[in-house]
């Protein structure tokens, strides 16, 4: 989970492994049957089914409420994933750090909880699978087994983050592991960051996002060092960005089409805009409304079309739209309630997010692929390559 270590400094635990099961389909074949461990509950799916999908609707990682839902502008909830937050078992996406819509599929990442951090699971609990999931609910392609913490082969170890590439490929932040891995439709790793680098300074500490950009590199939030690197597909790091050296825990980065570098430094409680040279351009800080507890940790910070941008306050139980100007125009969630570590303000409902969220982690638009990786969608020529 987000600032996952910093997270546990401030709250506390370690994560705990414990056994599971596994379930993946071949995504290039419809799903058939209901087989139970690949199946979202239909019960949490809305009556408003018929706008699944629309552009303008937003995805959201609620991340201990073990699920994904997609909301409307309003915050009705058309379509979800998950059982909730007594749910730990692999039919739910156990504290989901990342969601993104692919054509009507859903890509997410099963990060799992650490011990000591919420009620429902004091003894933690893991899941360390990435995820494609069809509106229906069936798991139609995955990553790593649930339940199962590795490096080998089809296992992760804390996955944070998983974006989908132009080659129907799957770039997955796989943090315990320390590592960036490129992940073919067929299971095979055929990139990974570090790799024949052994420079201690360009290893990785708790990464917790990677993002291809157009000229080929990778945007990585290297989250303990607090900064974020440009690499190569050669283990080259090429920019640095740090917001001045003030960067306290890099939760996530994009790059934006005016060149700029949208970083969400975690550790500040704040969204900043650097230049290309690392200057400070923009910020919005999220812990400044009397009622916000003192670290809420803010997890994703994604820049929109019409330049507003999307903040997942983590900690505070919200995600927020703010303007350019720095205006909150959007919030979703209940409203802040100040309290202890994850604040007071913690809900679950099955129609609305505007009755509560539970540790957002994630939120994205649908359609609106500003400064992030754009998918392809499946089928036709566009996946030619898709099984390598």
């Amino acid at each position: 989970m987000m600032t996952r270590r910093l997270a546990l400094l401030l709250i506390a635990g370690v994560l705990l492994i414990v056994a599971g099961c596994s379930t993946d389909r071949d995504l290039t074949a419809p799903p058939t049957g209901s087989d139970p461990s690949s199946l979202a509950l239909e019960k949490t799916r809305a009556p408003a089914a018929a706008r699944f999908n629309e552009p303008g609707n937003i995805t959201i990682a609620d991340q201990f409420n073990n699920r994904v839902v997609e909301i409307t502008p309003d915050g009705d909830i058309v379509w979800s994933f998950g059982l909730g937050p007594e749910d730990f078992s692999a039919r739910s996406i156990i504290g989901t750090n990342d969601a993104e819509r692919i054509g009507t599929l859903t890509l997410m990442a099963g990060t799992g909880t650490p011990p000591g951090v919420i009620p429902q699971a004091p003894d933690g609990a893991v899941d360390n699978r990435v995820i494609i999931v069809n509106r229906e609910g069936h798991i139609v392609w995955q990553y790593g087994q649930f339940g199962v913490t590795g490096s080998g082969p089809n296992q992760l170890s804390t996955p944070v983050q998983c974006t989908f590439l132009p080659r129907s490929h799957v770039l997955i932040t796989d943090q315990g592991n320390n590592r960036i891995i490129e992940v073919t439709r067929g299971k095979k790793i055929v990139w990974q960051y570090p790799g024949s680098n052994t420079n201690p300074d360009d290893q990785l500490d708790s990464p917790n996002s990677a993002e291809l950009l157009e000229n080929g590199h990778i945007l990585i939030a290297d989250e303990n060092n607090n900064r974020a690197i440009e690499v190569t597909r050669a283990d080259v790091i090429v920019k640095t960005f740090t917001a001045g050296g003030t960067l306290g825990a890099c939760a996530f980065a994009s790059r934006l089409e005016n060149g700029h570098t949208l970083l969400t430094d975690a550790g500040n409680s704040r969204a900043v805009e650097v230049d290309e040279n690392d200057a400070v351009v923009w910020q919005f800080v999220t812990n400044t409304d009397p009622q916000s507890i003192a670290a809420p940790l803010p997890t994703r910070a994604v820049r929109l079309r019409d330049g507003d941008t999307l903040i997942s306050d983590q900690f505070n139980n919200r995600v927020i739209r703010v303007s350019p100007a720095g205006a909150i125009v959007t919030s979703y969630g209940l409203p802040l309630a100040g309290g202890d570590a994850i604040g007071n303000n913690v809900g679950y409902d099955l129609k609305t997010v505007q009755k509560g969220l539970y540790a957002p982690y994630d939120a994205k638009v649908i359609g609106d692929f500003t400064g992030l990786t754009p998918p392809r969608t499946f089928g036709g020529d566009q996946d030619d390559q898709g099984e390598d």
